[in-house]
């Protein structure tokens, strides 16, 4: 501690400095998560900027991959470059699982394209609608939820952060689509927990991207003049697509308009090319490939490749070596052969993009600026497509499509924390789905929140009773734009109790919708002129985790972050043994002159023996053993050379230690 705030202490009184070092702690802004269905990335707000965290590798970004083995669970590069080899066992677009029913259409169809296993909950006994991912860890069936992986890829970013900032890290701002519903909002948010962090905030993934191009951007006009702009992000990833519509000012980002989907990226463009890659192959060795998830899997992972080397070149080799029973596969595919396989699903990006218009109520010639985000917006023909549309305007590329979200996100956290150049600025977002309710299970939709409506926001309106003596009133919430209530995604319901018995249409209640800053609701009804009322807050609908399931998947990831440790400690350890066996074996060596053929046997034999017991023992776990087996190895040596120079030759083999 210098003099001067010696000095300060001295006149101010240490509750002073204390009250300095809190209201310091408090502005040290959350990090920034792009928690994407293929690759992942962190970002923080640090020395007046953002920047972007690499992992161990040096990677800016860290594949959304988990994968469980005998010994360890790996996540990121580890995961995926062991996943030829355990393909079953390693886990990939969890994204598309959270927050969805094992019914649903979209997991049905993914079903058949992934090689780990799903299943509907069997705890479930209300309609066993929920998904659960079967794989095998340490010679054990394991279940896992979508939230939970999702968690292990968090705490993955969670713990990049805390290595680059030297510190623990607690609060952050993760990213969703904007087309989440409700119920994929919370589990993402839950998964937050899990991973044992703070969300301060649920943010769109192409809103983060706007703000990331407009604080990173002068929106000026030809003559240097502060302008307000209108920007298209279209936001194209590895598993969803969502396009916006962002009215820019200097201190002001006002969400417009939403729309998109949830099921559409670059996995999609991956699977065209692996299903025709497929019939190819059948054609070819009349064999059927389907039923080997490990040649599936490879073979997905070299069209991944080929789909990236034809964003830059019009053609690419796909070469595997023994695919299958012992068959080479080799094949030439053109960009034009990949774009004819994905053009209606190019194509189908276009859509979101025409409805957000017409809901923001916007022309073409209304948007200032069209930004790219996501991996999938590379490829060439989506690029020709979108800029065709608006008559030939210039993309933005200026961005980095991968990292926009993540750098979009710590900014928001920056500005939440009250920190940096721009900690004045006002999100203004939107919801994306309609929100409205079925009263007395009457099946007409009675919408509240229209989509697009600036959120947070706060709706009422008034109910009546259908019945006469009506005792109580069913409130039912969904989410969605068709007519009838069933057809729409179900949030929750409850019930207001205790209404005095009258005719029907005369007693009536005021029903209230709220929606918050993350986009999470709260439904509530009150008897007029009285204390009667009852409220949900959307957080219990069906295939939400229950407080109980998230403090118990806190334990396990502490339990699983544990053995990591232990795992990573082992496998220092054994490393040391070798390095210790290398260098006893250049010793002896160097003295062979100096040892007898007894000697010299007896070090060779407690080398091969310890040898021997690592290549039996590579995937133990436990440090002791390691050491154990050191400590033996070294009382062998100490022995024999002792004997000769006890005080040099210990002295030395010390040294190698």
């Amino acid at each position: 501690m210098n003099s001067s705030i010696s000095t300060l202490m001295k006149k101010k009184g240490s509750s002073w400095w204390k009250t300095v070092l809190a209201s310091r702690k408090q502005k040290q802004p959350g990090i920034g998560i792009d928690l994407g269905t293929t690759y992942s990335c962190v970002a923080v707000w640090q020395h007046g900027r953002v920047e972007i965290i690499t992992n161990n590798l040096g990677n800016r970004t860290t594949p959304s991959w988990v994968a469980f083995t005998q010994t360890n669970r790996f996540i990121g590069e580890a995961a995926k470059n062991q996943a030829s080899m355990n393909s079953t066992n390693t886990i990939f677009d969890v994204k598309r699982l959270i927050g969805r029913k094992f019914s649903d259409e979209t997991v049905q169809d993914d079903m058949k394209h992934w090689p780990f296993k799903v299943i509907a909950d069997p705890n479930d006994i209300i309609d066993a609608n929920n998904p659960l991912i079967v794989v095998t860890y340490k010679d054990e069936e394991k279940l896992f939820t979508p939230e939970q992986i999702s968690s292990m890829i968090l705490a993955k970013m969670k713990e990049i952060a805390e290595t680059y900032l030297g510190k623990e890290v607690k609060d952050a701002v993760v990213t969703v689509p904007a087309y989440f519903n409700d119920a994929q909002r919370l589990a993402t948010k839950d998964a937050g927990v899990i991973a044992g962090l703070n969300v301060v905030r649920i943010i769109n993934e192409p809103t983060a991207a706007a703000i990331a191009y407009g604080l990173d951007n002068e929106l000026t006009d030809g003559y240097n003049n502060k302008v307000a702009k209108n920007i298209l992000v279209f936001d194209l990833g590895g598993g969803t697509f969502d396009v916006s519509l962002v009215a820019v000012q200097k201190d002001l980002f006002e969400v417009k308009a939403v729309n998109g989907d949830t099921h559409l990226g670059g996995g999609d463009f991956d699977t065209r090319l692996v299903g025709y890659l497929v019939a190819e192959i059948e054609r070819k060795h009349k064999k059927k490939l389907g039923d080997n998830p490990r040649a599936l899997g490879r073979l997905r992972a070299a069209c991944e490749r080929a789909k990236r080397n034809l964003s830059s070149t019009t053609e690419t080799s796909i070469e595997i070596d023994c695919l299958f029973d012992g068959n080479d596969f080799c094949s030439t595919i053109t960009r034009a052969r990949f774009e004819k396989l994905n053009l209606d699903l190019f194509e189908k990006c276009l859509e979101p993009v025409d409805k957000c218009l017409k809901d923001a109520q916007m022309r073409k010639a209304d948007v200032h600026d069209i930004v790219l985000v996501g991996g999938s917006t590379r490829i060439p023909k989506v690029q020709e497509l979108l800029q065709n549309y608006f008559e030939g305007k210039e993309l933005c590329t200026r961005i980095n499509p991968d990292e926009a979200v993540a750098y979009g996100a710590a900014s928001h956290a920056a500005i939440l924390a009250g920190v940096g150049d721009h900690k004045d600025t006002v999100l203004v977002d939107v919801t994306p789905l309609s929100l409205g309710l079925e009263v007395n299970e009457d099946a007409v939709m009675n919408i509240f929140i229209p989509r697009n409506t600036t959120i947070p926001t706060k709706i009422s309106k008034t109910g009546y009773t259908s019945k006469d003596n009506q005792e109580a009133v069913q409130l039912s919430v969904y989410e969605g734009e068709r007519l009838i209530a069933k057809d729409n995604n179900f949030l929750g319901k409850f019930l207001l109790y205790n209404l005095p018995p009258r005719p029907k249409g005369e007693c009536k209640f005021d029903v209230c919708f709220n929606i918050d800053a993350d986009g999470i609701l709260t439904v509530s009804a009150n008897l007029i002129g009285t204390n009667n009322k009852d409220e949900i807050t959307i957080t219990d609908h069906c295939g939400r985790l229950t407080k109980d399931e998230i403090d118990r998947m806190v334990k396990e990831g502490e339990i699983y972050k544990a053995q990591d440790e232990e795992f990573k400690r082992a496998i220092e350890a054994k490393t040391t043994l070798e390095n210790y066996i290398e260098d006893v074996t250049m010793m002896v060596r160097r003295r062979r002159h100096m040892m007898s053929e007894d000697e010299k046997r007896l070090i060779e034999d407690a080398i091969k023996r310890t040898m021997g017991w690592i290549d039996w023992n590579y995937l133990c776990g436990d440090v002791s053993l390691f050491e154990l087996k050191k400590a033996e190895l070294r009382s062998v040596c100490d022995y024999v050379l002792g004997k000769k120079s006890r005080k040099t030759k210990v002295t030395e083999l010390n040294n190698v230690d």
